[in-house]
């Protein structure tokens, strides 16, 4: 074993000799030892999307082809020493229309200007899409969310968040060792809803004066809180509540809460609408529990429970079914993206590489626990260097009058395809 050894070490010491005096041998070694040239990431996202699929309508089994074509732009540019600009924009084109008015939709996600005079402080004017919320299915912190979405293109609650109209408002933040702290104010800019194919339908997200204050401490590396404090006009405080724990490598539990005096949402949808309405304004708790594990194949799991203390609960939903205000309640929940009832439960996981690379899974569960309908999704999505391929299935299941239940479609086929530019 020693002359083994020995021999491989005078085989390896002669080598390194020879390459000291062989010149091809350094020209190698020099080659090898020049970094690679760095290329800058671009400041624009652009790329085209095709979809192609169906429903299957619920009241006569009958198969509705559906088609769409996207066009979707992103710029994100720091043009200036501390100064940023950000452009978000998407034109989506449905055949049928997704809404009576019209096939073209275009939804100015955002559109800001950024300056940072210092290292540790930041202002925003401009289209802002501010997303609240640690939970994965139900955000009761996510204050901006009403009137926000024109376009439905997935029922993931990933792409809802992101393909949605942002809000005018100037923001400031204070970075800090201890923290972060954010103030931001939006104000009321009309009062009548466009649907208009290129309007930015700005009453839309500002048809109200409304300000948020949160802050955001640093307790230790595996607790993060989120504290907020949220107004409107004619709306009494909100105060939130975001915390994330990690515990352990692989899990981690959150909670996001939300509570203030409001009306319930079947009262709020009748005074909106301008009908007669009971004023039942009380102190009311929205709550998003969860936990998330992650293996180490790239499996991600989600189960999360939802409480909306301004929901109905089982009784008075099945009144409001024999009820002429049952559509008109459910036309205000699309607008303001809540729960029907009071009790939901939401499953959801991925799959990265899924038995070969470049394939990702998805999988999610919506349960309305008042009526027992849900509403089940399934996505395979392939991924290339510049374009990606995804099969996406929707079920909508329920009795007769429940949430999912009372969709048009039992089921949605589609296949994408989508090209980066």
């Amino acid at each position: 074993m020693k002359r083994l050894i020995l021999g491989a070490s005078l085989i390896l010491l002669t080598g390194v000799a020879l390459a000291q005096q062989d010149p091809d041998m350094d020209a190698l070694q020099l080659a090898d030892q020049i970094a690679a040239p760095v290329t800058a990431p671009s400041n624009w996202r652009l790329f085209g999307e095709l979809s192609a699929g169906g429903v299957v309508l619920r009241n006569t089994d009958s198969f509705q082809p559906d088609q769409r074509a996207s066009f979707d732009l992103r710029y994100d540019n720091t043009f200036a020493p501390g100064w940023r600009a950000v452009l978000s924009d998407r034109l989506d084109v449905d055949n049928p229309a997704q809404t009576p008015f019209d096939k073209t939709i275009n939804t100015v996600r955002e559109g800001y200007l950024s300056w940072q005079p210092v290292s540790d402080m930041l202002f925003d004017l401009g289209r802002i899409n501010e997303r609240n919320g640690v939970a994965l299915g139900y955000n009761p912190t996510d204050y901006f969310k009403t009137n926000a979405v024109r376009s439905v293109v997935s029922v993931d609650p990933n792409s809802l968040k992101e393909n949605r109209q942002g809000s005018v408002m100037i923001k400031a933040q204070q970075l800090a060792d201890a923290g972060s702290a954010t103030l931001l104010f939006s104000p009321k800019l009309g009062n009548t809803v466009s649907y208009a194919d290129f309007n930015p339908d700005l009453a839309a997200t500002n048809n109200v004066n409304r300000w948020l204050l949160s802050v955001s401490p640093k307790l230790s590396e595996d607790i993060n809180p989120k504290l907020l404090v949220f107004k409107a006009d004619q709306t009494p405080v909100q105060f939130g509540l975001n915390l994330t724990s990690l515990i352990s490598d692989a899990a981690v539990v959150y909670v996001e809460w939300s509570g203030g005096s409001s009306l319930s949402q079947l009262s709020q949808a009748q005074q909106m609408l301008k009908l007669p309405f009971v004023n039942d304004t009380a102190f009311r708790n929205r709550l998003a529990s969860g936990l998330t594990y992650t293996t180490d194949n790239k499996i991600s799991l989600t189960a999360e429970l939802e409480y909306n203390g301004a929901g109905l609960d089982e009784q008075q939903w099945q009144r409001l079914g024999t009820s002429p205000y049952y559509g008109l309640y459910r036309y205000w929940l699309q607008a303001i993206q809540e729960s029907p009832t009071k009790r939901s439960a939401f499953l959801y996981g991925s799959w990265q590489d899924a038995l070969i690379n470049h394939l990702d899974l998805a999988a999610m569960e919506k349960v309305n626990l008042v009526d027992n309908s849900r509403l089940s999704w399934l996505e395979a999505r392939y991924h290339l260097s510049h374009s990606e391929f995804a099969l996406q299935w929707q079920l909508d299941s329920g009795s007769r009058g429940s949430e999912f239940g009372a969709a048009r479609q039992t089921q949605t086929w589609a296949l994408v395809g989508r090209v980066y530019y």
